[in-house]
């Protein structure tokens, strides 16, 4: 294959999967810029009532069952991946949408629910706490966000008008970042 049509291929490649996920690559550069500036949205918690002397512990193997038997026992119409915990707290995944937030204390457990506003949930999805399918969708993100990437520095390298800025560019980035993550 000769170098202009591979440059055609790459740069064909390039675009379609630049514009199929910019608007999943636009939302996560908000939200992570937001989250890093300290702009993490809202959420709203309603304290639910637990049975006196209920205790819901990580260690239960049968913890996803007994949660499900709270949910339809409050009628609260939650729908949940997993639970993930972290010591004496809980909490339904995904996060991204209403959940619930279990504790673990001195009386007993307590339970909240909790409702993210839009921006808490398009952070939540960008930490990978929403869906398991929206996982899997940010893992396509992040493979095929390579590829647009080193798509786009092959192309650059490849044109000859291009070649001198592009590897200009690529090491100013990389001495900026180096310096950012290992010196500064």
């Amino acid at each position: 294959m000769n170098k202009v049509k591979l440059r055609r291929g790459l740069v064909s490649i390039h675009l379609y999967l630049a514009a199929l996920l910019a608007p999943a690559f636009i939302l996560m550069a908000i939200t992570g810029s937001l989250y890093l500036a300290g702009v993490q949205g809202e959420t709203v918690e309603t304290e639910i009532a637990v049975p006196q002397g209920y205790v819901l512990t990580n260690e239960n193997p049968e913890l996803e069952a007994e949660v499900r038997r709270f949910i339809a026992d409050e009628e609260l119409g939650i729908d949940f991946d997993y639970i993930r915990g972290r010591g004496d707290s809980f909490m339904t995944r995904p996060t991204s949408r209403l959940h619930l937030r279990f504790e673990n204390g001195e009386t007993g457990t307590t339970a909240k629910l909790v409702q993210p506003d839009m921006l808490s949930a398009l952070t939540e999805l960008h930490k990978g706490h929403g869906p398991q399918i929206f996982r899997y969708y940010g893992i396509v993100m992040g493979v095929a966000l390579f590829f647009v990437v080193m798509g786009g520095l092959v192309v650059g390298l490849l044109a000859p008008a291009y070649r001198r800025p592009t590897i200009l560019a690529s090491a100013a980035g990389t001495l900026v970042f180096a310096y950012l993550a290992f010196w500064a």
